[in-house]
């Protein structure tokens, strides 16, 4: 066994112990949490900072680490997807390089689960070998309604080659999945048992702009694709609102993004039974926008709040520890406990993995991080995260 005293432990469970310990076992199980009055037999490794569980990524596109300082940043949405689709395919070998690169930088930053989007077969062998808990999310893209069918057929086929492991079939994004493959994927969504679903939400004003008047960037974006959409009719609504409805029931949804979400937004959902989870990426949204969501609208709203990273492509690092950074730079009052609780536990039970991650619970593996160099319960440039376990 191993035991860690830090000037605070964080269990998630439970409020924050100032002077805690946590006992673990060689496999990383955790077998006790507790005040330092009440120490486990055995010595004690003194460490300065706090304690929490490992971090959960549910929002990441490893296939496209090889995008690294390849995309102007804060040139706005529209063209990151133009400029993404022109570098994406490259050769095979840096791109594979980049994504076994990716993971490990993850695990080094003390995540240790990732809700992961896909396109491609690329990080098939990666995710059979990683150390981390992978989620796979295979997009479907297709805004034509007579490519429906046979869009969603082929990212059945895609699902295919991730299985065993956890995935599950999702829209990419309002604008570009048709009402037709919304249906698809929801008849889909409610005979399957466990098919999560994370959709890009709201990443600009430009998307909202298309689907209440349908004018803006995006149909220069169609034409650019060569996109005939003339069957597409304003919906007088912004985009969220006009595809909460065609969404499963049954199944979890992770809205991922929400830069432009407003409180109209976040109380038409509320008029639904969704299972509704919010994703927030800030820094992603920071290089591609040059703005963040309204995150403190979402707070006290009973909605499950989660954190990711994006990928490489918007992201300077994949490090979740940096994503609580900008947020608490940006809202100082959402307090470190609480982006630690969206870090942790609120993506383990997106994912579905909390019976073993997300807390410091006894019986749980759910890795140990340190994080150090801070100002109190405020996050410092200095502040760094260390895997203990």
């Amino acid at each position: 066994m191993k035991s860690f005293r830090a000037d605070y432990v964080f269990p998630v469970y439970a409020d924050p112990i100032k002077n805690g310990i946590v006992t673990v076992d060689d496999e990383g199980k955790i077998i006790a949490v507790a005040e330092s009055n009440k120490p486990p037999g055995g010595p004690v490794q003194q460490v300065s900072g706090i304690i929490t569980p490992g971090f959960i990524n549910t929002h990441c596109h490893t296939e496209l680490s090889h995008l690294k300082d390849r995309v102007k940043p804060r040139g706005g949405l529209v063209n990151f997807i133009k400029d993404v689709q022109s570098l994406r395919n490259t050769d095979r070998e840096e791109v594979l390089d980049a994504i076994a690169k990716a993971d490990q930088e993850m695990y080094d930053n003390g995540i240790v689960a990732v809700g992961d989007i896909s396109n491609t077969n690329n990080s098939v062998a990666m995710k059979r070998q990683s150390k981390l808990y992978y989620h796979t999310f295979v997009e479907t893209f297709g805004f034509l309604p007579g490519r429906a069918t046979e869009v969603f057929e082929k990212a059945q086929e895609l699902l295919g080659e991730f299985k065993p492991g956890a995935c599950s079939l999702t829209p990419h994004a309002p604008y570009s999945v048709s009402k037709e493959l919304f249906k698809l994927i929801k008849k889909y969504s409610d005979g399957a048992d466990d098919n999560l679903l994370s959709i890009h939400n709201q990443e600009c004003e430009d998307e909202n702009k298309f689907y209440r008047y349908k004018l803006g960037a995006f149909l220069d974006l169609y034409d650019h694709f060569g996109k005939d959409i003339s069957y597409f009719k304003p919906q007088a609504r912004n985009s969220v609102q006009s595809i909460i409805p065609l969404l499963s029931s049954k199944q979890k949804v992770l809205l991922v993004h929400n830069t432009c979400t407003n409180l109209k937004d976040i109380y038409f959902i509320k008029r639904f039974d969704k299972k509704i989870n919010w994703c927030f990426c800030p820094n992603a949204n920071l290089y591609i926008e040059g703005r963040l969501p309204k995150i403190d609208l979402f707070v006290n709203q009973g909605f499950n709040i989660t954190l990711g990273t994006d990928s490489l492509a918007s992201n300077g690092k994949l490090s979740i520890l940096s994503e609580i950074q900008a947020i608490q730079q940006k809202f100082p009052s959402i307090g470190l406990p609480r982006l630690v609780e969206w870090a942790t536990k609120n993506g383990a039970e997106y994912l579905g993995i909390d019976d073993e991650k997300g807390t410091l619970d006894p019986g749980k593996t759910p890795g140990l991080n340190l994080i150090s160099g801070l100002d109190g319960f405020k996050i410092t440039p200095d502040t760094t995260v260390k895997k203990l376990m």
